[in-house]
């Protein structure tokens, strides 16, 4: 069983403030499905460090949740744990996958613009990946139109927001919907991830 390095979004109990690392249910069994385990990582960069030490890691995944703190988000410790782990994983050659908000993060980190985004919250848009047509579902408030050199667009909905993307020489992609909230998994979204983190071509 190879293990993912996985992010996790910070919420913030109502009552007493607490600040909570979590992660949805819903990605264990779908990485299990993929061949993998996830190891959660905090938001705490030199855990993080420490964990990126062991070798049984095969690469990073970056969740959904929590807007960028350069976009308003009230989670400034999770941008710097999910910085180094990008970091780090480009200096060991490993996988980053960034699904959603960890798409969003790839981009930020590339140095692409985000823009407020209409109508992709609760709803399913069909798009047209290198392997062919898909109807991916989106809770997204963010996005974007446009992208940088070496980050290419692999999927885009009818109104232009880019919907996945891959850099190929740096080994990233990034997906805005999330596999882990179909019901059942959908076969493509798991053969994608076991591919991605196994090293064979995708898309």
């Amino acid at each position: 069983m190879m293990f993912v390095a996985v992010s996790q979004r910070v919420m913030i109990d109502p009552v007493t403030g607490e600040r909570r690392d979590a992660l949805d249910q819903r990605w264990t069994p779908f990485l299990r499905e993929c061949g993998l385990s996830p190891l959660l990582v905090p938001n705490h960069v030199e855990t993080a460090r420490q964990l990126m030490q062991l070798n049984i890691i095969c690469g990073v995944l970056l969740t959904g949740g929590n807007d960028l703190a350069a976009y308003g988000g009230d989670a400034p410790e999770r941008d710097e744990t999910e910085r180094f782990l990008i970091e780090e994983a480009g200096r060991t050659s490993q996988p980053v996958l960034g699904v959603c908000r960890g798409m969003q993060m790839l981009q930020h980190h590339a140095g692409v613009v985000l823009k407020r985004v209409d109508g992709h919250v609760a709803v399913r848009h069909a798009v047209q990946l290198p392997d062919g047509p898909a109807n991916v579902n989106s809770f997204h408030g963010w996005g974007a139109t446009t992208t940088v050199t070496g980050l290419e667009i692999c999927a885009a909905t009818t109104d232009g927001v880019i919907e996945a993307i891959i850099d190929r020489p740096r080994r990233r992609a990034g997906i805005m919907w999330h596999p882990e909230r179909e019901t059942p998994f959908g076969p493509r979204d798991v053969n994608f991830v076991r591919q991605f983190f196994t090293g064979k071509r995708v898309w």
